[in-house]
């Protein structure tokens, strides 16, 4: 299925500065150098699959709620956008480890041309949110005349 496009805005940056501080911290121990705020991403894992009726994608979306979550077609491209919110409160703030991901994600995938548009549908359950795109016709190739002049 060549035709599927994951992509994920703004990803890689803050990964690049993370890697770079490890690298020196390996070669010239921890420098009392200003840290740049790491934060952790949250990028919802998404599954694609293709069945006999159509296709079908899954992503995972704990502790998100319907509300939160913004499922959109724009021309051939499936949007799936929100914001998954950190609500600890800063004063309580006794944490060792912060593993959890939070902040906002923005996915998108070029769909095959062979969908029903018309009959796409989005549930969300138990932390996954399910987008089901039924197929349409086979879409069958044009030959276009070319005229002289």
């Amino acid at each position: 299925m060549y035709s599927l496009i994951p992509f994920v805005r703004g990803r890689s940056l803050g990964r690049v500065h993370r890697d770079f501080d490890d690298l020196f911290s390996r070669f010239f121990g921890e420098l009392d150098l200003p840290k740049l705020r790491e934060e952790k991403e949250f990028v919802p894992a998404v599954d694609f699959k293709e069945t006999d009726e159509g296709y079908e994608l899954s992503a995972e979306v704990p502790g998100l709620k319907p509300e939160e979550i913004e499922v959109s077609l724009h021309g051939d491209v499936l949007v799936l956008k929100g914001e998954k919110r950190d609500e600890r409160e800063e004063d309580k703030d006794g944490y060792h480890l912060v593993e959890r991901s939070y902040g906002k994600f923005y996915r998108s995938f070029r769909l095959p041309e062979h969908i029903d548009r018309d009959k796409l549908e989005a549930r969300h359950a138990e932390g996954v949110l399910k987008v089901s795109l039924p197929k349409s016709g086979e879409v069958e190739p044009k030959e276009i005349e070319i005229k002289k002049g």
